[in-house]
């Protein structure tokens, strides 16, 4: 486990004209660039301070994960602020750089692609013997310091009004400060059918499925890019909630 509370964001509502959220990109770098040009040309029609919130799961079974991590390190689009939040995936992969030989389920986590990404030949590594020190070690060097530094910024929720945006969900009619950063990251049952059970409506991902799932006081927003489905994208606009979605990654 990483040994440091992740941060927690409070935003006004008032401040923000629209918000848009994604998440579970899972290493689809094109697909995440198609959407963000999406959004930037759906709110060039609207005034005033945009917002836009990834959701999580960066890395990890899609072929690109090192390019997406490079574009969340470059500037948001003129005219959004960003937030980014940390999902299960990009937790345990932070963890594998710090301790590799206690998070070794790293590597069985859809990890092999993230460190292909990086230009690690993972195979030759393994058939030569190496340790998991030995990859951590290759992974580490190949990898941008700003990469890492990414990784440890992120944050485990944002609020906006009674709006909460978190990767995985939240245990149900247990309060914020309560929760830990490992529910917030991971956690399906009992959220998915109980939904918070608080004057929330909390937006999350993690839990693939064909299409977005409106639950019982929660949205999620993961339809499955990496695995062949799309790459959905919330629109938030007072109180107007709107669903489009990208292709499949090529």
């Amino acid at each position: 486990m990483t040994s440091f509370r992740r941060p927690r964001i409070e935003l006004a509502p008032e401040d923000y004209d629209v918000i848009y959220a994604l998440s579970d990109i899972h290493g689809c770098y094109q697909a995440m660039v198609q959407a963000e040009q999406r959004i930037v040309r759906d709110a060039s029609t609207i005034p005033g301070r945009k917002l836009l919130l990834f959701l999580g799961d960066y890395v990890d079974r899609g072929p690109n994960s090192a390019e997406v991590l490079s574009h969340l390190c470059a500037p948001p689009p003129d005219g959004f602020e960003r937030h980014m939040l940390c999902g299960n995936h990009d937790d345990v992969f932070l963890k594998f750089l710090i301790d590799p030989e206690a998070n070794t389920h790293w590597l069985e986590f859809g990890a092999l692609p993230t460190i292909q990404s990086y230009g690690v030949d993972i195979d030759r590594l393994l058939d030569d013997g190496a340790t998991v020190l030995d990859v951590r070690d290759a992974l580490k060097q190949a990898m941008p310091r700003d990469h890492v530094e990414l990784l440890f910024s992120l944050s485990v929720a944002v609020s906006v009004g009674d709006i909460l945006f978190v990767h995985a969900g939240i245990r149900p009619r247990i309060a914020l400060a309560q929760q830990t950063d490992e529910d917030l990251m991971w956690i399906r049952e009992p959220f998915l059918i109980d939904g918070p059970q608080l004057p929330l409506l909390v937006v999350h991902g993690h839990t693939p499925a064909k299409y977005p799932d409106f639950g019982n006081g929660h949205i999620g927003i993961d339809t499955a890019v990496s695995m062949g489905g799309s790459l959905t994208v919330l629109k938030i606009e007072g109180d107007r909630k709107t669903i489009f979605t990208q292709t499949t990654e090529p």
